[in-house]
């Protein structure tokens, strides 16, 4: 019986606008009132997280950071993994011998040492997806994440490492596929970290202990709910730690096919509000057994 349902946000529980669609809000709604627990899974940080659902007045516990923090419905923290300060720095000096541009998350906030090629990165990977869309409207939602304060600009990143501040998580960007892959080899070699990605142009690098599903496993233990009972939906790589804990794992079908492939149900794209397509389905599913 499905007790608790994890979702990611970006590619998943958010459509083409980045919005929370009105049936996945009315499914999510539908769920709770059955008794169904709903939490959001996220490589986002808390402050990014929460604006998509305060917008469709949603108040659910998230997991955020890709599993670094649990907070719950309030905002409280409950759970948190970082990386040593030492970690931190190895993978920084990697990221930058590569010359790839990348951004901590820390428990203060994300930062960058770099605004515009992190704006004009954005807008490259963005446009890749929604071609049809106008450069204007992505400019402007590309810069509106450092000009809205998500993010914070710092000269040195290094300052941030030797500051008391607890690092979370690295998001590194490179449009040059063969760049990334060999950071990921350099980076896998140093042990201690898990190293995934939401996307084909990012490398997501937390502490090995910060994966979406410990902290899913963390949480739905301190609820006393079964791993069995759980499903997880997501589109991409930094999902699948979740996918694997869950006994009912559903990618969504703008997912990779390797990422379809280890799941047991594939629903309707992010822009088919797949995942209200899988709530009011695999709920009802159960029901009828």
């Amino acid at each position: 019986m499905i007790k608790l349902i994890a979702s990611d946000m970006d590619g998943t529980l958010l459509n083409g606008s980045h919005e929370i669609g009105k049936d996945t809000i009315e499914a999510i709604r539908e769920a709770k009132e059955a008794g169904i627990e709903v939490i959001i899974a996220t490589g986002r940080a808390y402050n990014e997280a929460i604006v998509p659902l305060k917008a469709a007045g949603l108040s659910l516990p998230l997991i955020v950071v890709n599993g670094a923090e649990v907070r719950n419905a309030a905002g409280e923290q409950l759970f948190k993994r970082g990386l040593s300060a030492e970690k931190a720095e190895e993978a920084a000096d990697a990221l930058e011998k590569l010359d790839i541009y990348f951004e901590i998350y820390t428990e203060n906030g994300t930062y960058t040492n770099h605004k515009e090629h992190g704006v004009q990165l954005l807008i490259d990977i963005f446009l890749t997806s929604n071609p049809d869309t106008p450069l204007p409207n992505v400019r402007e939602e590309a810069e509106s994440r450092y000009d809205d304060g998500h993010v914070n600009v710092v000269d040195d990143y290094h300052a941030v490492f030797n500051s008391s501040e607890t690092v979370y998580k690295f998001l590194a960007f490179s449009s040059k596929p063969e760049k990334l892959k060999q950071a990921k080899e350099i980076l896998s070699e140093m042990g201690g970290l898990a190293i995934s990605s939401s996307g084909k142009e990012n490398l997501e690098i937390t502490s090995v202990e910060a994966q979406k599903g410990i902290a899913l496993e963390w949480y739905v233990k301190e609820r006393g709910i079964n791993t069995e009972d759980v499903m997880a939906i997501g589109d991409n790589y930094n999902d699948v730690s979740m996918m694997k804990l869950a006994g009912w794992s559903v990618a969504m079908g703008n997912a990779p096919e390797d990422i379809q492939q280890i799941c047991r149900y594939v629903t309707a794209t992010n822009r088919e509000e797949g995942v209200a397509k899988a709530i009011r389905k695999l709920t009802e599913t159960e029901a009828r057994v």
